[in-house]
């Protein structure tokens, strides 16, 4: 009995906590990363609570822009090259079938779709960013 207690004491705490550090942008990954196109940051969220960042980003540019919505991230690559637009992209995380991803690249420049962060950052998202985690971009 005392365990079920306990339990339920952790997930409600745990439910309590969560809210806030969402709330702020309107963002409902539990655990993952979330994007807010308007603003032009992203952070990590672990366990309902901004984990990392907010960071400073850019996205994709007219006529490229990053689709809104919620996905999972689909697979990670550390040094991988863009084939269309022939580029690096290191710390690559993609969350989409299309190639949309986290990655290293300049922030005052926007992409083909991808989300652009700083060096640190990228490493950042590559190394705590799980393969089945939520990314949600906002507008």
């Amino acid at each position: 009995m005392r365990v079920l207690i306990t339990t339920v004491l952790l997930l409600l705490g745990i439910a309590a906590f969560a809210a806030p550090a969402q709330a702020q942008a309107g963002c409902t990954v539990y655990n993952g990363a979330c994007l807010e196109k308007h603003s032009n940051l992203a952070w990590l969220v672990y366990n309902g609570k901004t984990s990392y960042g907010p960071v400073q980003v850019s996205h994709g540019r007219p006529g490229y822009e990053t689709p809104v919505g919620t996905f999972s991230v689909l697979r990670k690559v550390k040094n991988d090259w863009s084939v269309p637009y022939n580029g690096p992209m290191p710390n690559a995380v993609y969350f989409t079938g299309d190639g949309i991803a986290f990655h290293q690249g300049d922030v005052a420049v926007q992409s083909h779709g991808c989300i652009h962060l700083a060096p640190e950052a990228s490493q950042v998202f590559y190394d705590n960013l799980m393969v089945g985690e939520q990314v949600q971009v906002l507008p």
